[in-house]
């Protein structure tokens, strides 16, 4: 993103993750088992992680939200997921940083989370 936080034409407004990566899938299953404590869905697949950027040297970047702004467990979650990343074969850092832009909705939720909360 540029510094301004507006998106540039044509830059999507969330980055791109390293899914080419030989991590990335570990890293996503990592995600998986951490678990939002008010939704019985994984974070994941909730749509709660937007960005998974994994670097040659294996230092994982991941950019994430949470539901609403006023989450009580915001200043708790970014540890959770470090907690089941940082343990990896490979991994060498972790870094979970917290964005509110875009705002979460429930149309970033996967299929299988839209069918468990019974949207679908």
């Amino acid at each position: 993103m540029n510094e301004n936080a507006e998106p540039l034409e044509g830059e999507p407004l969330i980055a791109p993750s390293s899914i080419d990566h030989p991590l990335y899938e570990q890293v996503v299953e990592a995600c998986r088992t951490v678990y939002d404590p008010e939704i019985p869905v994984n974070i994941y697949d909730l749509g709660l992680i937007y960005t998974v950027k994994i670097t040659p040297e294996n230092k994982v970047s991941i950019i994430m939200t949470l539901t609403a702004p006023g989450c009580p467990v915001a200043g708790d979650m970014p540890g959770w997921v470090v907690d089941a990343v940082e343990p990896l074969d490979g991994v060498q850092h972790v870094e979970v940083d917290l964005t509110w832009d875009p705002p979460w909705g429930m149309e970033m939720m996967s299929d299988e989370a839209r069918l468990e909360l019974g949207f679908m």
